[in-house]
């Protein structure tokens, strides 16, 4: 019997500052590939790590512990000042370097090419992709390629949090082969090409007078490439997002084992008035938010009061329609919860809207969803620009 084969070891260093979307795909997707995944914190702070748009995300480990260890894979997420900082880090630098002269997979995404990778010499000679507003940061010895996600030989690099999850089948294609990359992209509903497109029902304006306030509760085992993408865009767009832990406290363990630490603990939220609340699947994550008291008040309040809620993947399934939130409503939920809706006849949509009420299928199409929550609340220009930002278009 043939001994089974060695778990593949990947490093993610992240800073303070690192984007979170490319922080948190990779990590989830590679993961569910099967890779022991070290999020490892740069710059000698802790491991509570302050990513962009007070995202909070606590590290397995510092660089400086992973020291002496050998990985398959190191890759690295962008987003400013992250990039930079990961590029100052002297430990991650001597990581990555004996890592290279190995002649092992690395990879680097958005500002992350240029701000690390080039600064270290190690794209010399190599074609590589960068975010636009970073590819002039390329020394004359890198060959810019214009492209979403360029392998070679042993390097990968990206452009974008748009392209974070093209980016991180990449790396798993390269680690496991295309067929891996299927077995994780079918079931997540990944789509490569960018930009979004929703199908309405019963269209209505959704109030919202001055900077929108939303709700995002968190239970252990959520989604988080869905927390993740959703609280990412709604910030970018300047909107008061309020993340609640349904735990005993503010840390909570998601479903692919990124430790976020949230703003508050449910119950501080539950008293307030929000313009939108948001829930987010992943299981059993979903299943504990469907058990929340005080959450399914809210959210019956809202829905009474006409005011915007909204669930992707499994949420659909778990929370609002136990809880009659979905009556008279056409929703879309995970392919594998559709036959618990009472009406899954509009199930095919990756996003979809009926009056008051927004529902999405999955990971893979969180950001489609997060940039249409935008739209609704916000306006069509919001949403473009966050697209932009997203490289979204």
């Amino acid at each position: 019997m043939a001994s089974p084969a060695p778990v593949k070891k990947v490093l993610v260093p992240i800073a303070a500052g690192s984007e979170p979307v490319e922080a948190t795909v990779p990590i989830d997707v590679l993961r569910r590939a099967g890779a022991d995944v070290t999020v490892a914190a740069a710059g000698g702070g802790g491991l509570l790590v302050d990513a962009m748009y007070g995202v909070k995300i606590v590290a397995d480990a510092s660089v400086a512990d992973c020291a002496d260890a050998s990985y398959d894979l190191v890759a690295l997420p962008g987003g400013i000042p992250g990039a930079a900082n990961l590029g100052g880090c002297a430990a991650l630098e001597s990581v990555v370097r004996r890592h290279a002269l190995k002649g092992d997979l690395y990879a680097a995404i958005c500002a992350a090419p240029p701000l690390a990778l080039a600064r270290w010499g190690l794209l010399n000679g190599v074609k590589a992709t960068a975010h636009p507003a970073f590819v002039d940061k390329f020394p004359g010895e890198v060959t810019a390629v214009n492209a979403n996600v360029v392998v070679d030989g042993k390097v990968v690099t990206a452009r974008g949090p748009a392209m974070a999850m093209e980016f991180a089948l990449a790396l798993v294609e390269q680690l496991y082969g295309k067929e891996k990359v299927d077995q994780i992209a079918k079931p997540m509903l990944v789509r490569y090409e960018p930009g979004y497109t929703f199908k309405e029902l019963n269209p209505i304006r959704w109030p919202c007078s001055g900077t929108p306030k939303v709700l995002i509760p968190l239970a252990n085992a959520n989604e988080e490439v869905e927390a993740i993408t959703i609280i990412d865009a709604l910030r970018r767009a300047n909107a008061d997002v309020v993340v609640a832990s349904a735990e005993d406290g503010v840390e909570i363990v998601a479903r692919h084992n990124t430790r976020i630490v949230t703003d508050v603990l449910l119950d501080a939220a539950a008293g307030q008035r929000f313009d939108l609340i948001i829930v987010p699947g992943g299981m059993p994550g979903a299943k504990t938010l469907a058990g929340k008291e005080k959450l399914v008040a809210l959210l019956k309040k809202q829905a009474e009061a006409n005011r915007p809620y909204a669930a992707i993947g499994a949420a659909t399934a778990q929370v609002l329609e136990p809880h009659g939130l979905l009556k008279g409503k056409k929703a879309t939920t995970d392919t594998s919860m559709a036959g618990l809706l009472a009406d899954a006849s509009e199930c095919e949509n990756r996003v979809l809207i009926d009056g008051n009420l927004i529902t999405s299928r999955s990971p893979g199409t969180a950001m489609e969803f997060a940039v249409a929550v935008v739209e609704k609340l916000m306006g069509r220009e919001a949403a473009r620009e966050v697209a932009e930002g997203l490289l979204f278009v």
